[in-house]
């Protein structure tokens, strides 16, 4: 049976992943001891103890990051750069056969935004398409830090064989939360339908990222739900993985 580590699996998107991938040989990797979660304890920052804990696995998805889109240089660094290489080395050296990587939607954030001088994310009205190999264009140290991991990824693929899914992750939110959303200027309500990620489809694309035949070595491709008001583009998610997602935020709200 394929054996998969979670890192960051207390997270948000870490609790969604270890509920798609039931019935796998699940090892979950958090940062300090949960209840509710029995897996390895280990910073993503100690390369020795992170080794150490994906060993024998043929998966890793790795979540394990500071997610907040106002974080500092310093910290993206040492946890989202630093932890990223540290997990993709311990791929390599303990022949881990693919790495799932929670990139973001904030790696192509630029694109349509309706003020680049704000850090609120908001999107124009009339926003046009973004597709997967589209030039990066971060909006935050948060996105650089998300670039800059696809990058590890797309050089440990070719360098050593890795394959390699980079996952830009939108917005999951509860549908209780998406209304609550609503409530904020046109522009961020905007942003929060376009990116919406439901629960179940985040399931869905993080059991397929895991576990579907790969068309080619590296795979980038966006995680949203399938939003009229989506612009970044899911048919490569489709193609690539599989993925076909249940949910959409107007229906939601309607």
């Amino acid at each position: 049976m394929t054996r998969i580590a979670v890192t960051g699996a207390a997270g948000n998107v870490g609790r969604q992943s270890l509920a798609a991938l039931e019935g796998y040989d699940v090892t979950p990797v958090t940062h300090s001891e949960h209840e509710d979660i029995d897996g390895e304890v280990c910073d993503v920052t100690d390369y020795d103890a992170l080794s150490d804990a994906l060993s024998g696995h043929d998966v890793v998805v790795h979540l394990a990051a500071n997610p907040s889109p106002e974080a500092d240089w310093r910290s993206t660094v040492d946890v989202n750069v630093e932890g990223t290489r540290n997990v993709y080395e311990a791929a390599r050296e303990r022949g881990i056969d693919r790495v799932v990587f929670a990139s973001s939607n904030h790696a192509m954030g630029m694109y349509n935004a309706d003020d680049p001088a704000e850090t609120e994310t908001m999107v124009t009205g009339d926003a046009h398409p973004v597709y997967p190999d589209d030039p990066p264009r971060p909006d935050s140290y948060y996105g650089v830090s998300k670039v800059t991991g696809e990058a590890l990824g797309n050089y440990y693929a070719d360098r050593h064989g890795i394959e390699v899914v980079n996952l830009r992750i939108g917005w999951l939110l509860s549908e209780d939360a998406l209304r609550e959303e609503q409530d904020e200027s046109p522009e961020h309500a905007r942003f929060a339908r376009a990116m919406w990620l439901s629960p179940r489809d985040c399931r869905d694309v993080i059991r397929a990222a895991s576990t579907a035949s790969l068309p080619e070595r590296v795979v980038t491709v966006h995680a949203v739900s399938r939003n009229d008001d989506r612009f970044l583009s899911i048919l490569e998610t489709e193609r690539a993985l599989g993925y076909r997602p249940r949910d959409n935020a107007s229906e939601v709200l309607d």
